[in-house]
């Protein structure tokens, strides 16, 4: 059992870190000659003239900048069953899918021990820094997480995307518990094959157990809000389920049946509870801490793509705390909150000194002149695309983040992320990125919350098939809204894109007029259901903001499903 458990020596946990970003500058040279001693014998450096040395001044005169594209061979080696020294000393046994929302199409990625072990250190100490702003007690976790099916590559390695590879690690669990963080629902739900038939389960467990539930949890806020927008559709079920002590008959698998039947017993006081609260909800607002009362917080990844959600969590957690979880990506962890208590808008993130090797190539100058500078040379207030080299066989690999460095830690800087580089909406002299399309999807969005709806998902596209090129954005909303509503949404969307190049393109008409098309209900979450099957996990899902002419099955499943255009008259 749980008590029995070591738990995490919060105190202590603090204590190194601390000691680790003051002495940030050193921790830095010692990481990269342990990544370079533990791989040196890789085929990738022993073909750059490194002739063992390690310090950072030959690694970087002889090591390249690259992304992904430049190691796609090499990783198609290890993929492929090669199982000579290639970007690793050690052989490479298991691959990382990435999410694929970026590109279209899921990038493989190496995963291995040293990978799994960041993690967790990434998750201990942002555990340590949350545990001292909000206790929680001996209990359980509504933990909204989804494991996609491990598959074996043509060489015979596991592939599975980044977060089941973590999920499934045997020390996963182990440190979740010493985190007092146990999941609430069985392995067989979490690893359940369909994950519709998960998330309810999910939310039965978190009923069933829903005194001792002290936090809710998901890789990104995205899942969380999925899945209490799905609580609303099946609430009645739910409760139906607890009142019978039997489980629907929607939920087909028998391992996850089984799994069930051991939790759910007859139960209609709870069932009344819940019904009673439900119905005496005002449209849902403050769902979480009605359902589950002793709960402390919600913690997930909010920043980015995530902050769109944001409103819509606030309306169903009323003023529980939400904590903004920790950054990294499927390439590897980068760093973790230690301000918990900062609202996720605000979020920044500390760089872990000991976790890979870390530069920022600055963006103020032209981009391929400016060199990449160290963690502890980066300067507050400025803007940088971030490379790391990781344990894992990655070196001076372009993430393709722009993060804005607010402050330091100690030596170790914190950062704020700012958007993906590759997600540019542009046609002529305009440069909007993905944190320019949300901010004019929030002012457009303002002018239907008189009519009492809300933008439920969104994207865009540059169509560059008319002459001029304009931007399209696809809006889902949850009713139906005047026509001349949706004609000021569509010239405010075009005021709002407010970079020079735009602007200055549209009064000469080098940019047509912005398009605004509304699609049906329900369009994101086909997109959702492509991507899942694709083998994506839920837990991973990101709607794509920026829909490119490569991910082409996306774009013709919003263009399918588009009920009504407008085209802004703004300029």
């Amino acid at each position: 059992m749980i008590e029995k458990m070591e738990l995490l020596d919060v105190d202590k946990l603090i204590e190194e870190f601390e000691s680790m970003t003051k002495d940030a500058g050193n921790v830095q040279r010692e990481t990269l000659k342990k990544i370079l001693e533990e791989n040196g014998c890789a085929e990738y450096l022993q073909n750059l003239g490194l002739n063992g040395r390690t310090d950072p001044e030959s690694f970087k005169a002889c090591v390249p900048l690259v992304t992904h594209n430049d190691l796609q061979p090499y990783i198609q080696r290890i993929v492929d069953g090669s199982s000579s020294p290639i970007l690793t000393g050690k052989p490479i046994t298991t691959i990382s899918l990435s999410s694929g929302t970026t590109q279209g199409k899921p990038k493989f990625v190496p995963f291995n021990d040293e990978l799994m072990e960041t993690t967790l250190q990434i998750y201990r100490t942002s555990y340590a820094f949350r545990t001292r702003e909000f206790p929680i007690e001996n209990g359980k976790a509504l933990q909204l997480i989804y494991s996609s099916k491990q598959s074996k590559t043509k060489g015979g390695l596991i592939a599975g995307t980044a977060t089941t590879n973590v999920f499934r690690n045997s020390q996963f669990k182990n440190t979740m518990n010493a985190m007092q963080s146990q999941c609430c629902s069985p392995d067989e739900v979490i690893f359940g094959p369909d994950f519709h038939q998960s998330l309810y389960c999910h939310l039965l467990c978190g009923l069933i157990f829903r005194e001792e539930i002290q936090f809710i949890s998901s890789t990104f806020s995205h899942s969380i809000v999925h899945a209490f927008r799905t609580f609303e559709q099946v609430w009645e079920e739910l409760c139906a389920d607890i009142r019978e002590g039997v489980l629907t008959s929607r939920i087909t698998f028998p391992s996850v049946r089984s799994a069930m039947a051991k939790l759910l017993k007859p139960n209609p006081e709870l069932a009344d509870l819940i019904h009673k609260k439900c119905l005496g909800l005002n449209n849902w607002y403050g769902l979480i801490p009605e359902l589950f009362p002793n709960v402390k917080y919600i913690y997930g990844i909010m920043t980015g793509s995530m902050e769109p959600y944001l409103k819509k969590l606030r309306h169903y957690a009323r003023d529980l705390p939400l904590i903004s979880a920790d950054y990294g990506s499927s390439e590897g962890w980068i760093g973790a909150n230690v301000n918990p208590n900062v609202p996720p808008e605000l979020a920044t993130y500390v760089v872990l000194p000991d976790i890979g090797y870390f530069e920022f190539i600055p963006l103020k100058e032209n981009v391929e002149e400016a060199k990449p500078v160290g963690l502890t040379e980066v300067k507050v207030g400025e803007e940088y695309e971030v490379i790391i080299t990781s344990f894992a066989g990655l070196y001076r690999y372009r993430l393709g983040d722009v993060v804005k460095v607010t402050g330091f830690h100690n030596l170790s800087p914190e950062l704020k992320f700012i958007c993906r580089r590759s997600l540019m909406l542009t046609i002529n002299i305009d440069k909007n990125t993905e944190k320019d399309l949300q901010l004019a999807v929030e002012a457009a969005s303002k002018l239907n919350t008189e009519e009492k709806l809300e933008v439920l998902d969104f994207s865009s596209h540059v169509d560059l098939s008319t002459n001029p090129g304009h931007y399209v954005i696809f809006w889902e909303i949850s009713g139906e809204v005047r026509e001349e509503v949706l004609e000021e949404c569509c010239n405010c969307l075009d005021r709002s894109f407010v970079d020079a190049g735009y602007v200055s393109s549209r009064k000469i008409n080098a940019i047509g007029p912005l398009e605004l098309r509304v699609v049906q209900r329900g369009t994101f979450q086909k997109i959702l259901n492509h991507y899942v099957g694709l083998g994506a996990a839920l837990s991973q899902f990101k709607t794509p903001r920026c829909v490119g002419s490569t991910n082409n099955e996306v774009l013709q499943i919003l263009c399918n499903n588009v009920v009504k255009s407008y085209f802004s008259t703004a300029f």
